[in-house]
């Protein structure tokens, strides 16, 4: 049996993004081939809309916002680190449910990416001790 893994769903091809768009991401034929993939998208996990307007980090990154110490802001000024600290707690859930050790996240995400700046689902999954990759 091939060994479950997270994937943003957006890098599925998931209408899942935060402007609806979708995404063509050609390693996932690769990844399919050696992994189950499991698709969640931690920002609709926590309760955002699809379309949504454009989040991002303030005051620092992803393990900030887990310890209160920065906030998720959309781009119409728009608190929604709740949500997004919610969906990341779901996308752990499912992990731990499934028994998943790896992730491959979005990059450049609020939510799951590595860089420029920790997303808040990234930066979570690392502090439990899966590893985490970027994608896209």
């Amino acid at each position: 049996m091939r060994e479950p893994v997270l994937i943003s769903a957006c890098l599925l091809g998931l209408a899942t993004r935060y402007d609806g768009e979708i995404l063509s991401e050609p390693v996932v034929t690769i990844l399919k081939e050696r992994y189950l993939l499991i698709p969640a998208c931690p920002e609709q996990l926590g309760g955002l809309s699809t379309p949504r307007p454009a989040a991002e980090i303030l005051e620092g990154d992803g393990l900030a916002v887990l310890s209160g110490k920065a906030r998720v802001v959309n781009r119409q000024g728009e608190e929604v680190t709740e949500a997004f600290v919610r969906g990341a707690r779901e996308v752990l859930k499912i992990c731990q449910t499934l028994g998943i050790r790896r992730a491959f996240l979005k990059a450049r995400s609020p939510s799951c990416g590595l860089s420029p700046k920790l997303g808040v689902t990234a930066a979570l999954l690392l502090s439990k001790g899966l590893e985490v990759y970027e994608l896209g």
